[in-house]
């Protein structure tokens, strides 16, 4: 009966090949139905001698097969079996690649295959990155938060970081998750009357976080401030950001005179700075 398809012997996607008649050579010829057959590897065979199973003692290169050592024209050859890739099986060497694997995502060489059938990146990175300083004395008023204007760039891996009119980092688009922000201000007042300080960091225009210094020294039982010339206040603090929100470092001092103060900067030496970077996860 006439059929369109696969032949009925490859529906199980096992093949009976030709028995092979040895005459003492160590090379044959494989053949199906008298007409030369080429397997699709030699890990696909199995061939029986004397009623011995054959295995990783014979190598096939096109439709030839070569056992390695000569075999006696006495043996019988019991049968030769070809396994289809439909089967499951030992693929031969080298030829499983990237478009066998069922995983999902980008398959390429800068993914590794996790445990859980997925292709990732290996490690990612920590971008965006960015680093800016004050490279100049900012004047503060007496008991104002004030935002600190980080003018000069250092690192800014995304184009993130404003420095020259809102000083603000914002989360770029796409770019949502966990960030390591810190910051170190160092304050001067000739006067040495700067008593209370705190170093803010804002979020979307809000205060988030705070750190603050209030040095005070008991003169004869009465309070009063323990007058310093200068000190350096840090930040630092993991936040989980969405994009497009926004972060900003304030400074706040009480003079105890109204007077003003300085956030130090520096052109060469980094005295107050704002840094961060996203965490890998």
């Amino acid at each position: 009966m006439a059929y369109i398809g696969r032949g009925i012997d490859k529906l199980s996607n096992i093949e009976d090949l030709d028995v092979i008649t040895f005459d003492g050579s160590s090379s044959y010829s494989l053949t199906k139905n008298s007409v030369a057959f080429t397997p699709s590897s030699a890990n696909s065979l199995i061939v029986s001698i004397d009623g011995v199973t054959q295995a990783s003692n014979f190598t096939v290169s096109g439709s030839t097969i070569n056992f390695g050592v000569a075999v006696p024209s006495s043996s019988t050859c019991n049968f030769v079996k070809h396994f289809g890739t439909g089967l499951i099986n030992t693929p031969a060497d080298g030829t499983v690649g990237l478009n066998q694997l069922s995983a999902t995502g980008t398959k390429d060489a800068t993914t590794f295959l996790r445990g859980d059938n997925t292709f990732a990146s290996a490690g990612g990175d920590n971008t965006p990155i960015f680093s800016v300083h004050l490279n100049a004395d900012q004047t503060l008023n007496d008991n104002t938060a004030t935002k600190i204007q980080f003018n000069t760039e250092d690192i800014d891996t995304d184009n993130a970081f404003d420095n020259s009119s809102n000083y603000r980092f914002t989360v770029p688009s796409g770019e949502g998750g966990k960030y390591l922000l810190q910051s170190c201000i160092r304050d001067f007042d000739d006067q040495a009357k700067l008593q209370e300080r705190r170093i803010m960091l804002y979020k979307n225009g809000s205060e988030f976080a705070r750190q603050w210094f209030y040095p005070e020294h008991d003169h004869g039982g009465t309070a009063t401030a323990y007058m310093e010339y200068g000190v350096s206040l840090s930040l630092n603090i993991i936040v989980d950001a969405s994009a497009s929100d926004y972060y900003e470092i304030y400074y706040y001092g009480n003079t105890r005179d109204s007077g003003t103060f300085l956030v130090q900067g520096d052109g060469t030496v980094r005295e107050s700075w704002f840094q961060g970077h996203k965490l890998i996860t």
